[in-house]
């Protein structure tokens, strides 16, 4: 799984791009704000169909233009995979495949497999539990079409179980048979969600605690633990349980949407025990580990997305995780950093083919 080339058009600060790449590593040098960065976006837009920084489309679009543009040419298993992205104001975002368009965007998740790393992935620790379901859900879905399906679905039936709680809790009526409808729905996907969750975990700790040791030297304990309200109770079992909270609050207040992933260290949240170091060691991991898993989901390498990779690690660290490319761990590799000559020194190391792109605006 490679990308061949990609050509952008008024996406963020770039008014119009065309880059050839190699099939290993590819370097993206620059001050900060010259559009290093957006560089990475735009090629997770070909994977996604949306950015990995902005999920607001519109403010995608450069600055005083109507419209972006991305295309871009991946060969998969031998053969060429043309994809391009557009959005025109006041017209809805329009994602292609060979020329033909999709009707639903989660029909592409899972054809460009791809991993990005970022300092933004801190929000991974500090925000709140839907930052850490939509990383879990992206990470299964990428290789789990009807994983995808269920998860929207479910959020479907949520929003009509919570506009059913307002229109109750507004005209003083209830109606049980009618709730009871959504409930089952609920019930059905959300113990199917659950318990792909909870594999998923199951199958990742080994593989995360695997990378944390290789960065860190094995000197800490880590693992991620799956909290889910499903854990113990059956979902229909909690909504009677909590039905006169759901009509109080005009919301549901239980079920797989308040699932969360808890990251500890030494048996401490690292949330609050973590050093930045700490912090930032597991993030890697974490980020590998997604790779490695989807890796071995897909059975292609995915391409891996490394912004601001000195910000991360150390140079020593960085050297490792480059060297990884040398006995196949990865395959095509995309980095960004504000200084030439220390990406240069260690990407030779490699004694593989890479470009280094200077990018300014």
């Amino acid at each position: 799984m490679n990308l061949e080339h990609i050509h952008i058009l008024n996406f963020k600060n770039i008014s119009e791009k065309t880059l050839e790449f190699t099939k290993k590593i590819n370097c993206f040098v620059g001050k900060n704000g010259q559009g290093k960065t957006n560089l990475l976006d735009a090629i997770y837009y070909l994977a996604f169909g949306k950015s990995y920084f902005n999920p607001i489309a519109l403010q995608n679009i450069k600055h005083n233009e109507d419209f972006f543009v991305v295309e871009g040419t991946f060969t998969k298993n031998n053969k060429h995979e043309q994809i391009a992205c557009s959005l025109k104001k006041g017209q809805k975002k329009v994602l292609k495949r060979n020329g033909k368009i999709y009707e639903k965007f989660a029909d592409h998740v899972g054809l460009i497999p791809m991993v990005m790393i970022s300092p933004s992935d801190q929000d991974l620790i500090s925000e709140g539990s839907e930052t850490r379901r939509k990383f879990i859900d992206l990470v299964i879905s990428q290789q789990n079409t009807p994983y995808l399906q269920q998860i929207i679905q479910y959020q479907k039936i949520i929003a009509q179980r919570n506009a059913l709680l307002k229109y109750f809790a507004l005209n003083r009526v209830f109606d049980v048979d009618t709730l009871s409808v959504y409930n089952e729905q609920l019930s059905d996907l959300g113990t199917e969600i659950h318990l792909k969750r909870k594999a998923f975990v199951e199958e990742f700790n080994p593989i995360f605690t695997k990378y944390h040791n290789q960065i860190t030297g094995n000197n800490e304990k880590v693992e991620i633990k799956y909290e889910s309200q499903l854990n113990n109770t059956p979902l229909l079992e909690l909504f009677d349980t909590f039905l006169q909270k759901d009509r109080v609050l005009q919301y549901t207040s239980v079920g797989v949407h308040k699932d969360d992933l808890l990251f500890e260290i030494n048996g401490y949240p690292i949330k609050k025990y973590g050093s930045q170091g700490q912090q930032k060691s597991l993030l890697i991991a974490l980020k590998l580990a997604q790779f490695d898993f989807i890796k071995k989901q897909s059975g292609v390498p995915p391409i891996l997305l490394f912004d601001d990779i000195f910000d991360k690690l150390d140079a020593e660290r960085v050297q490792q995780i480059i060297q990884m490319v040398n006995n196949a761990t990865f395959g095509q590799l995309f980095i960004t950093d504000t200084h030439e000559d220390r990406t240069e020194l260690i990407v030779k190391q490699t004694n593989l083919d890479y470009e280094i792109f200077k990018i300014s605006t």
